[in-house]
């Protein structure tokens, strides 16, 4: 009866918290090495930038790498009896992540699917998120315990935006991201194409590294928005390494991308 009691009770406080939240939305890719967590933490950024107030929530257990891309790996929520405070980014950005809990940086998370579930299940119910605009919840690549968990446990989740690559490989795995999404009956917001193209920043000229617009042609394929191209930037990998957040402090093409996007998806979300 006890356990019955706080599954209930776990389940008013997960209400509550996504309650005060006004969109949730999942970041996801068909397979790794693709930027998705690059590409959540700008899009949060930008929201940030343009005035909303947003939470990232880290649930790529086994590679959170969300603290590292904004330079908060040192910092550490703080714990009460009412819950976890996430971690502050100026200007207004929180940040959960298991990372945060982990002895040290080397430390490999050995879990199976239940704990990982359980896990997440606490980052959305213990944790103080308050009053958002927008919680973006980064996950793992791929279509398993990790997304399926989110799905099924954000109630009125917005949708999901898959992150791909120009190559073949990556959109074969996108289209799964897509397919995954539609089974579960959650809208897919959009589709956004990384890595898309090259500029040679000594002659300026346009060179398609991994092709181009393979991420478009999936998106009309499979009858889903189409949010935008992200051209590869060295300062992309740079401010990732650095922790320092690079729609901030750069005014460029790959800059302008993230920010157009980040229109489409208000433009999507507000239903016009």
């Amino acid at each position: 009866m006890k356990k019955e009691e706080e599954a209930m009770a776990q389940e008013k406080r997960l209400k509550e918290r996504m309650g005060k939240v006004k969109h949730k939305i999942m970041v996801m890719s068909g397979k790794g090495g693709v930027g998705k967590t690059t590409v959540a933490v700008n899009l949060a950024l930008t929201l940030a930038a343009n005035g909303y107030k947003v939470g990232i929530m880290d649930a790529d257990i086994h590679g959170p790498n969300v603290p590292k891309m904004l330079g908060i790996e040192d910092e550490s929520p703080d714990v009460s009896e009412e819950g976890i405070t996430p971690v502050f980014v100026p200007p207004r950005v929180k940040v959960m992540s298991i990372a945060f809990l982990l002895q040290n940086k080397d430390t490999p998370v050995v879990w199976r699917g239940p704990l990982k579930m359980g896990v997440i299940k606490q980052f959305l119910t213990d944790v103080l998120w308050g009053d958002l605009d927008c919680l973006i919840a980064d996950l793992p690549p791929g279509t398993g315990d990790e997304p399926l968990s989110v799905a099924q446990l954000i109630p009125g989740i917005d949708g999901a935006i898959v992150v791909t690559t120009p190559q073949d490989v990556a959109l074969l795995d996108s289209r799964k991201s897509v397919t995954f999404a539609k089974k579960l009956g959650m809208p897919v917001i959009g589709i956004i194409e990384n890595m898309s193209g090259f500029k040679c920043p000594k002659c300026g000229e346009a060179i398609d590294l991994f092709k181009i617009g393979g991420g478009e042609r999936a998106a009309m394929d499979l009858g889903v928005p189409f949010l935008g191209r992200i051209p590869i930037e060295v300062n992309i990998v740079l401010s990732g390494d650095s922790g320092i957040p690079f729609v901030l402090e750069h005014e460029s093409e790959a800059a302008q991308s993230f920010r157009t996007i980040v229109d489409n998806i208000e433009y999507i979300m507000k239903g016009e």
